[in-house]
Parts: structure tokens; C-alpha cells; sequence
């Protein structure tokens, strides 16, 4: 079974695609998941861990429209099948009034 990833922002650009098929199940984890989606794109890598292989703390992962480093079981959240999942860089934003 495959899962998909959806990824916005420069973390697309840096994968190549906004969309990004991997070989990940229901059973396996996010972190399984992620693993998948960072094999082979050491640009992609770079943005999301640090050296030590961590998760940078500014980017935001998502199973269904929920964050799983805070709703969640952070990376070791399991996988159901119909899963999707989303990766986010830091969203900075606020506007100016006229």
C-alpha cells in the first residue's frame, strides 16, 4: 500500500512536488513515513531534520488535518489505511490594517 504525502510551500520545491507517493501501510508509522519521503532528497532533508536526524522544530506534520506532534503520538502515530498526510514549514503571516 502506498500513502501520500501533500507538501506546501519550499518543501515542495525542494522535493520536486506538491505531491509525493511513498511505501508506507497502515500499520507503520508517520516517522516510517517520513523516512520514505526523505530517501533520496537530501534538500528536502536539510529543510526538515537537523544533523542529528531530528525533526526541525518549526515544521508542522499532519495526518488527516491533524498535527500529529501535538494531537498526536508525534511520529510513532500508526498509519490507517486512507490516511493523508501533510508537511508544513513555519507559517509566518499577519497582515497590516489600511
Amino acid at each position: 500500500m502506498t500513502t501520500e504525502w501533500k507538501l506546501f510551500a519550499d518543501l515542495a520545491e525542494r522535493a520536486g512536488d506538491k505531491h509525493v507517493t511513498v511505501d508506507a501501510s497502515a500499520g507503520d508509522t508517520v516517522g516510517d513515513a517520513l523516512e520514505e519521503l526523505l530517501d533520496g532528497r537530501s534538500e528536502l532533508t536539510e529543510r526538515v531534520q537537523t544533523d542529528d536526524g531530528e525533526l526541525r522544530s518549526q515544521i508542522n506534520v499532519l495526518r488527516n488535518g491533524t498535527n500529529v506532534l501535538v494531537e498526536e503520538e508525534g511520529l510513532e502515530t500508526e498509519l490507517e489505511a486512507g490516511d493523508e498526510l501533510a508537511l508544513f514549514p513555519p507559517v509566518s503571516g499577519g497582515c497590516c490594517s489600511q
